[in-house]
């Protein structure tokens, strides 16, 4: 990290900074830069030691990128960062466990939520490609069956769901949706 009136070296850049990262550079912070690696040696390499391509990100990513980066070059910043990012992700992810045992997007929430703690945790981006990875080997491999399988595996599904609504509605509120529908149907 650099702090006002250190000497920093002149170095490349990818043409002027803009908005927050010229500010930063003004008041005397290094602000990284993305450099165009085509054609350097120290270009990104794959695991068999061939130069790639880096990978492109869009603009607002970009942007989102440096923003944090500056954030992070403050010591009062990261620790506003990480404790912002904490408390953000761990909303997310309650609700999300809230509602999983509703119909609705309960396991996409925890998802997101371990999404917005993967900004700075690492053991979240680790969870996060783990699930990843373990809900596209899932899905490949209900799409390999037959559609009687896919069916079979939907409704074993929606009966695991309306269990365990059945048994979050009996144990935390009270309502025996079953008894209930039994006697209305008795009454009727």
């Amino acid at each position: 990290m650099v702090t006002k009136g250190s000497s920093v070296e002149p170095r490349a850049t990818a043409g002027p900074p803009k908005g927050a990262a010229r500010t930063a550079e003004r008041r005397g912070f290094e602000v990284p830069v993305d450099h165009d690696s085509r054609g350097s040696n120290d270009a990104p390499r794959d695991v068999s030691g061939v130069a790639v391509e880096p990978r492109r990100r869009g603009r607002w990513r970009n942007r989102v990128h440096t923003t944090l980066d500056l954030i992070r070059a403050n010591p009062t910043g990261r620790v506003t960062l990480k404790i912002a990012i904490a408390v953000a992700g761990a909303i997310v992810v309650t609700v999300g466990i809230v509602l999983i045992p509703l119909p609705g997007p309960g396991w996409l929430l925890v998802i997101a939520g371990l999404g917005i703690w993967a900004i700075e945790f690492i053991w979240a981006r680790r969870l996060l490609t783990f699930t990843r990875r373990n809900v596209h080997a899932w899905t490949r491999w209900v799409t390999r069956r037959s559609l009687p399988v896919r069916l079979v595996l939907g409704a074993v599904g929606l009966v695991f769901v309306a269990v365990v609504l059945w048994l979050s509605l009996k144990y935390s509120l009270g309502i025996d949706v079953v008894a209930r529908i039994l006697h209305y149907l008795a009454a009727n």
